[in-house]
């Protein structure tokens, strides 16, 4: 397990607990006191700095590199029955924008995501989770597929931001993501959205659009990641951690604003910490708000869904 800066006081206690568990194993010194105490200290630990995180230490928490990614959630939620499928029919197929058709219980849904690498090759694979044009028609290719055949939407959010290059301009990238907007607006199948790490940017609002929008409990979700908004107000990176706080970008403040409809909450330490735990989170969230979005016709659906995103940014003296 890796360790983030702040989470070292937690290594040490672990370490020294370890140790404690070896020397009562290896030798007949009973060591139950002392390893009950180290465990009570590091009860105390993880509670005091979970507790108190800031919104920096939320954003590392949601790079950190354990923590799983979209094929990892699909994996878990919809096991062998996942089928992928590829491609925009266009250009090609974007290895940062995966979807395909997978069950919960015996509920179809078409999941949608973009997909960082865990090492160095697969990260230049993925393109670091930031997608190409090609990947925000291919996720439309399969909405309008899934509506087309009834199927509910699952989209699960996890990328640095859509990618910025030459080439992706060249292609219609600004495009790409308000003709994914538009289109999910009116989608008359029940869209529900996940953040399951980072959310930044038009790479997360391209599939971003639902009926019901929930973020784990360590993610944020923003118009710019804080080292960007530090580069540009500042001048510099040095100012991230202010930048962080002053964006409002974890999913607390986001509820606050109304900006997403649910929190799911993340085992201590994070995600990375207890998958399946996370996973059965997830999985609970979907699973709800599919069964409370279900029963709508198509046209309450996209009326609830506009209704529900005119709302957003209405301010009131």
């Amino acid at each position: 397990m890796e360790y983030l800066e702040f989470e070292l006081p937690i290594k040490e206690l672990e370490d020294q607990l370890d140790k404690c568990q070896i020397i009562g194993k290896e030798s007949d010194v009973d060591v139950t006191e002392t390893c009950k105490q180290i465990e009570k200290k590091l009860a105390e630990a993880k509670k005091d700095i979970y507790k108190n995180l800031t919104a920096w230490q939320r954003v590392q928490l949601s790079r950190h590199p354990n923590r799983p990614y979209t094929l990892d959630h699909i994996k878990a939620l919809s096991g062998d029955s996942f089928l992928e499928l590829h491609g925009d029919r266009n250009v090609k197929d974007d290895k940062a924008m995966i979807g395909g058709l997978g069950k919960i219980d015996d509920q179809s849904y078409m999941f949608i995501g973009q997909q960082k690498g865990f090492n160095t090759k697969t990260r230049q694979y993925r393109n670091f989770g930031m997608s190409n044009p090609e990947g925000y028609r291919k996720a439309l290719r399969l909405m309008k597929s899934a509506e087309k055949f009834g199927i509910p939407v699952v989209t699960l959010i996890d990328t640095p931001g859509a990618y910025p290059g030459l080439e992706a301009e060249e292609r219609g990238q600004g495009e790409a993501i308000a003709r994914n907007i538009l289109e999910m607006a009116r989608l008359k199948v029940p869209i529900i959205t996940v953040i399951i790490g980072e959310g930044a940017s038009g790479g997360a609002l391209g599939i971003g659009v639902g009926d019901k929008v929930m973020m784990l409990e360590n993610t944020w979700y923003s118009v710019i990641s804080p080292e960007s908004c530090s580069s540009i107000l500042w001048r510099s990176w040095e100012y991230k951690e202010q930048a962080a706080e002053a964006l409002k970008l974890t999913a607390k403040d986001m509820k606050r604003m109304k900006l997403v409809d649910q929190i799911i909450k993340e085992p201590i330490g994070g995600a990375h910490r207890d998958r399946e735990k996370a996973f059965s989170a997830v999985r609970d969230a979907i699973v709800k708000s599919y069964d409370a979005l279900k029963n709508l016709s198509p046209k309450d659906l996209v009326n609830q869904r506009m209704e529900k995103y005119d709302q957003m940014g209405v301010y009131k003296d």
